[in-house]
């Protein structure tokens, strides 16, 4: 069949025709487990009903408000419950329509928060090698994956990156966590002073990686230092949650579990749960009454920012995570998950890794067990296995450039919060045949 959609690929991909709880299905008939929730988006499931009606009676009452004009209750309310979940200080929301705009938006928050206090030099922002902050040429200059970068080189701002957090890939032999994670946060006042303090706006990075290397969790005490470090220059810590945010790893926010505070939180996929696009950047009274006290706006906008129908559906999901205790059902089944990957692949001679936090898992495949060596780039390891559990009738998140940015496979598990243990146990089984058929002599 002809497509006039501009697909991602060249094939136009297969057509999916219903879509309930954790499966889809498509024009052929073929059911999948939904097991990275697209690409940890659907944290609700599918379909459920009480998000489309608040759709569609929204849509009736006030389909779309100009920003710049008028408010919206949804989008009033939205806020305040988003404010009101987290134990993070966060004051003020600024809702968008994706991730990506999410981080152009704090990351041009930080620089005006700065401008807004006189302090006109600051405008650098430090982000971490196999990083993924977004697609837009903002984001993706702050990024670190090497890949998504490389095509668009020429267009980009300068980038400014330290190593990862990455234990697996970068704590030396016998290195106690908390070192390394010391070591770590290490590199960014290196690199602060590298650049010279006074010119740096924030520091940019995801509580937990997902999509450039695949669940990985800080080491303990990293994000700790990284706060001391940015208060003793006087830079913002801007937390990329929108993969790993909203109960995703167990509590509202990843980065609530370390101990540390940030002055800008972006969110995203599990805000509205796939049902209407929407993302946001919260921050802190401080961040916002910058401006405030400046008497300057916020120069930055977009059309569909705090859309009615957008925020109403994202209201919607939220109550349904409180209302049938899915952030609890995170915690249970994220641990059944770690037990059952780790039981089917912890010693398995061509799965290096085993990480992750509550629903946001993953394994990282390697060529060599002992070593940690990625197979060759040309291999398509991330691909191949996608497509194996595909055919097993299992959707994955794969990604590629785990190792480095150029090499290296990791597989993402991030299914919606109201899997079940029968259906863990599924998804664990069909990716266990998929691996084992692909790395098969």
């Amino acid at each position: 069949m002809s497509s006039h959609v501009f697909h991602r690929t060249p094939e136009r991909p297969a057509m999916a025709v219903s879509a309930r709880g954790i499966e889809i299905t498509d024009e052929a008939g073929h059911r999948y487990i939904d097991g990275s929730g697209g690409a940890a988006v659907s944290c609700i499931g599918h379909g459920d009903p009480r998000v489309v009606e608040a759709i569609a009676r929204q849509a009736a009452a006030v389909d779309f408000v100009h920003t710049g004009a008028f408010t919206s209750a949804p989008a009033e309310e939205l806020a305040t419950t988003l404010c009101n979940a987290t134990a993070l200080p966060l004051d003020k929301v600024y809702l968008v329509g994706s991730g990506s705009e999410a981080v152009e938006t704090a990351i041009k928050m930080a620089r005006g928060y700065h401008l807004a206090r006189g302090d006109e030099s600051r405008f650098r922002v430090v982000a971490r090698r196999q990083s993924y902050h977004g697609n837009t040429l903002g984001a993706l200059a702050r990024g670190g994956s090497a890949g998504r970068r490389l095509p668009y080189l020429p267009m980009l701002t300068e980038a400014h990156l330290i190593e990862p957090c990455f234990p697996y890939r970068y704590a030396e032999p016998g290195e106690a966590p908390e070192a390394y994670g010391q070591r770590a946060a290490a590199a960014l006042e290196a690199e602060i002073l590298r650049l010279g303090p006074e010119t740096i706006s924030a520091f940019l990075a995801e509580s937990v990686v997902g999509a450039s290397t695949g669940a990985v969790a800080p080491a303990p005490g990293y994000f700790r230092h990284i706060r001391e470090i940015c208060d003793r220059y006087g830079i913002l810590l801007i937390a990329d949650e929108v993969m790993c945010g909203v109960h995703r790893c167990g509590p509202f926010f990843a980065i609530e579990d370390e101990g540390a505070s940030p002055d800008i939180v972006t969110l995203g996929k599990g805000l509205g749960g796939g049902y209407q696009p929407i993302a946001a950047a919260m921050c802190t009274a401080a961040v916002h009454d910058a401006f405030a006290a400046s008497g300057h706006n916020f120069v930055h906008g977009h059309t569909y920012m705090a859309h009615p129908v957008a925020c109403a559906a994202a209201l919607a999901v939220q109550r349904v995570i409180v209302e049938d205790g899915l952030a609890e059902n995170v915690a249970r089944m994220g641990q059944h998950l770690r037990q059952r990957l780790e039981a089917r692949f912890g010693n398995h001679p061509f799965v290096g890794d085993v990480r992750g936090r509550g629903l946001f898992q993953a394994i990282e495949i390697v060529a060599d067990r002992a070593t940690k060596t990625p197979f060759p780039l040309e291999a398509g390891m991330a691909a191949k296995l996608s497509a194996a559990c595909r055919a097993r009738g299992l959707l994955i998140y794969p990604g590629s450039g785990t190792a480095d940015g150029t090499i290296g496979d990791h597989l993402l598990i991030a299914p919606p919060y109201i899997v079940t243990e029968q259906l863990v146990d599924e998804i664990v089984a069909r990716l266990g045949a998929a691996v084992d058929a692909i790395t098969a002599p």
